[in-house]
């Protein structure tokens, strides 16, 4: 079994910062690409920050330039800075991972529970 743990997220004025994190546990044999993607209500999930195991790193436009993803590989832990955070970046950020599992070898795509990003005054 494996899991996605996610936190950091809260509440935060426009303009401000929040760091997420992701934590990755169970039968891992290895972490391929990890990522965050965001759902804001009445609206889709979209992917926000993707990066490789060799980190390589993929971003939405809307977030290009405030928002970094990095990764320990160690820790099997991936983190989204967010910097200048708009109220339009309102939304349950969700922490994806491509994971082979051990034993069978076997990949799979797995989420996080979710954590909930407000930006308000």
């Amino acid at each position: 079994q494996v899991q996605l743990v996610e936190s950091g997220g809260g509440l935060v004025q426009p303009g401000g910062s929040l760091r997420l994190s992701c934590a990755a546990s169970g039968s891992i044999f290895s972490i391929n690409a990890m990522g965050w993607y965001r759902q804001a209500p009445g609206k889709q999930r979209e992917l926000v920050a993707t990066i490789t195991s060799g980190g390589i790193t993929n971003y939405v436009d809307s977030v290009k330039g405030r928002f970094t993803v990095s990764r320990d590989n160690a820790k099997k832990m991936v983190y989204l800075q967010m910097n200048s955070l708009k109220p339009e970046d309102t939304a349950v950020y969700y922490c994806n991972a491509d994971i082979t599992v051990k034993w069978t070898y076997r990949q799979y795509d797995y989420w996080g529970q979710g954590t909930q990003v407000t930006v308000s005054s």
